[in-house]
């Protein structure tokens, strides 16, 4: 196995200027996910391509999925530093090209383009702090990092709107910009330098079907409900990535560099980690992505107000992240910290279950904050419990496959809360009429009914969305399930040895100490 890609640990100063460049490029990465959903009619219109429009949002998330575990085994084997510079690189440039684009195929084009750099960004980030600091500090600063996740996934639709309304879309992505130079500049600056792990060849085959399998999963999420769960299309993708799927362990314990590390899959600690990882995004951005919605819908506010609306949930993931990194410095409450989370995340959705139209906000805002607090305990948890059971070498690749586990699981999460929602709500309104603009399959042509058949519409609605949450929860429960067989990693600057094989022992000295 080669040795780790290490860095020489920064003082105090350094690790500070560091971070602020790192969170500001996970700024960046995680607001494109979101950022033009509120502008895509705008860009439908402008560029003449209403039939393919979800590509532009699909394209980002295809591309960042794809990518993140070759990015995460290139950070090993050639530096972290060089490639997380790279990475940013292609995602500014492909920002540019997006805010240029004069048609939809250019457009999504570059938004591929920017999904490989973005999703770059992500799994490096992530493993420069396991590079950065202590074991026992990880968890810390991975909480900073959730936290702007978390809040970049509210943000991020309503700057798309801001810009989409007072200046252009292509605002949404020319913005990354001056951001990204600056990032990039400090970063430059201040991430340490990092020495090249052992040569070795890289796993051009596995990197290909795993980019082939996260093909398939987006493909899957994404365009279920529109194509059909039982078209030919969807049932043919299934099949295919079951099968890429079942290929790629052959393929990896054959592999010199596997980018895909197969004594990674033997350890409990990072199978069962990057389950709840998936059990967990699931869940969170069924809240993220479809909570705004029914605020707009249901409680007839405006995007920005339902952002406001929802500060509550925002305020309750940064507090809990902050904590929970505080705590997390101690090995023995990684568990505890990980169940509680989980715990009150299911209360919250359960609490979400009961929402009607007639919900008011102030208990609205009771559940949002306990829905918040459990989505912040999570996420910094899994990644700092798998960063502490396996080799340094092996750093970037166990974040990629935790990475890999969360963008599945919120594409996973999002599709089938959606087709959850649009299911429930066509069957308590297929009665109503369809003339006069309103579309049993489009919730957002409720206002197209008379004022009699309105109120049905938005309790049905309410119901749909209530009762969504019911249905998602179990994977929380799931979640909670694994994690009482979860046993993290010990936080002394070594691997767990239960759940790393012997002949890896004296490639994890080695690296524990060059780090």
């Amino acid at each position: 196995m080669s040795k780790a890609s290490v860095s020489a640990t920064p003082k105090a100063g350094g690790v500070a200027a560091a971070m602020s460049a790192l969170i500001l490029a996970v700024l960046l990465a995680a607001l494109d996910q979101t950022i033009v959903s509120t502008a895509l009619p705008r860009i439908a219109e402008d560029l003449n391509g209403f039939d393919n429009i979800a590509w532009v949002s699909a394209a980002y998330l295809l591309a960042s999925t794809a990518v993140t575990p070759l990015w995460g085994k290139l950070g090993d084997m050639f530096g972290r530093k060089r490639l997380y510079l790279a990475s940013t690189s292609i995602f500014l440039i492909a920002s540019v090209a997006c805010g240029l684009a004069q048609n939809l195929p250019e457009l999504i084009g570059a938004r591929v383009l920017q999904g490989v750099g973005g999703g770059g960004m992500i799994v490096l980030t992530f493993a420069l702090v396991g590079d950065i600091v202590a074991p026992s500090e990880r968890g810390r600063y991975q909480g900073m990092f959730g936290s702007v996740y978390g809040v970049a996934s509210i943000v991020g639709p309503l700057l798309g709107g801001i810009f989409t309304d007072q200046l252009s879309w292509r605002w949404a992505f020319l913005i990354n910009l001056p951001v990204g130079i600056v990032a990039l500049t400090i970063a430059a600056r201040a991430l340490p330098a990092a020495t090249r792990g052992a040569k070795a060849r890289i796993d051009y085959l596995g990197a290909t079907l795993l980019a082939a399998i996260a093909t398939g999963l987006v493909l899957i999420t994404s365009f279920g409900e529109r194509w059909g769960w039982g078209s030919p299309a969807i049932i043919g993708l299934i099949v295919a990535t079951v099968a890429l799927a079942a290929v790629l362990l052959p393929v990896e314990r054959r592999a010199a560099a596997p980018v895909l590390p197969p004594a990674m899959l033997g350890s409990r600690t990072v199978v069962f980690s990057s389950l709840i990882a998936f059990f967990a995004n699931a869940a969170m951005f069924s809240v993220l992505v479809y909570l705004p919605t029914y605020l707009q819908i249901v409680h007839g506010v405006s995007a920005t107000l339902s952002g406001i609306y929802m500060l509550p949930l925002v305020a309750g993931l940064v507090i809990s992240q902050f904590l929970a990194g505080r705590w997390a410095a101690h090995a023995r409450l990684l568990r505890k910290i990980l169940l509680a989370g989980l715990t009150a995340n299911l209360a919250g959705l359960l609490l979400l279950g009961t929402i009607g139209a007639a919900t008011n906000t102030l208990v609205l805002s009771v559940y949002f904050l306990i829905t918040g607090v459990g989505i912040g305990m999570v996420p910094m948890v899994v990644l700092t419990t798998v960063q502490n059971s396996v080799p340094a070498a092996d750093l970037g690749a166990a974040s990629a496959v935790v990475t890999f586990a969360r963008s599945i699981g919120a594409a996973f999460g999002v599709a089938v809360f959606g087709t959850l929602l649009n299911t429930g709500f066509a069957d308590r309104t297929h009665a109503l009429p369809t003339t006069g603009g309103f579309d049993a399959a489009r919730p957002d042509t409720i206002g197209q009914l008379p004022a009699a058949l309105r109120d049905t519409a938005l309790d049905a609605f309410a119901h749909a969305t209530a009762t969504g949450y019911l249905w998602i929860a179990p994977a929380l429960a799931v979640g909670i399930l694994l994690s009482l067989f979860l046993k993290p990693a010990r936080q002394n600057g070594k691997a767990d040895h239960t759940e790393v094989p012997d002949t890896q022992a004296a490639d994890t000295k080695d690296a524990v100490h060059a780090a």
